[in-house]
């Protein structure tokens, strides 16, 4: 344990650590499996807003469900590790893929037609605040879309981080307060 009570690398067995990190590239590599291999909607008239709602809605019940899992785990912090692993590249895809099925159904929404790769691409260079400028949104809807991306990533740096890590105190105090005699 360290001094402020959470728990070190050095607290957990091998063997959980092993298995954390072997759950936390299945879930990255399945995700982006999912994202490079699910076929493309070929519906032009599907709403980018429903797109839009649709994920943010999947994403926040995965948050919450993610939420409840850590707070109720054995090993809160560590389910806190694969609930970020899962979270984050979770967000990525789901924009990655709004942003790619509105360039095959509107060329125009960007500098280039957007193929997989380059979806994700931007949607990363907008999470992390780079935006290299090498692709851009050219319509308004896109530019919206891009908007809402850059206010959701605020509130996922600044609020579902912060759930996440509230969830594993609680359930590290809860598991503490288990083993206690």
């Amino acid at each position: 344990m360290t001094s402020t009570g959470a728990p070190s690398l050095a607290d957990f067995e091998h063997s959980q650590l092993a298995k954390t990190g072997l759950r936390v590239f299945v879930i990255v590599a399945s995700l982006v499996a999912v994202y490079y291999f699910f076929p493309l909607p070929h519906r032009h008239d599907a709403s980018v807003a429903v797109r839009v709602v649709s994920a943010l809605v999947f994403f926040g019940v995965v948050v919450a469900t993610e939420v409840r899992f850590i707070a109720k785990n054995r090993y809160p912090m560590l389910r806190a590790a694969v609930a970020m692993a899962t979270i984050i590249p979770l967000f990525l895809v789901l924009f990655a893929w709004i942003y790619l099925t509105m360039s095959v159904s509107q060329p125009a929404a960007f500098g280039q037609v957007l193929d997989r790769t380059s979806a994700l691409y931007f949607t990363v260079t907008v999470f992390s605040t780079v935006g290299f400028g090498d692709i851009t949104a050219k319509t308004d809807l896109a530019r919206l879309v891009v908007t809402i991306q850059m206010l959701t990533d605020l509130a996922v740096i600044a609020i579902v981080i912060r759930l996440i890590l509230a969830a594993a105190t609680r359930g590290q105090a809860r598991t503490g307060a288990d083993s206690s005699p």
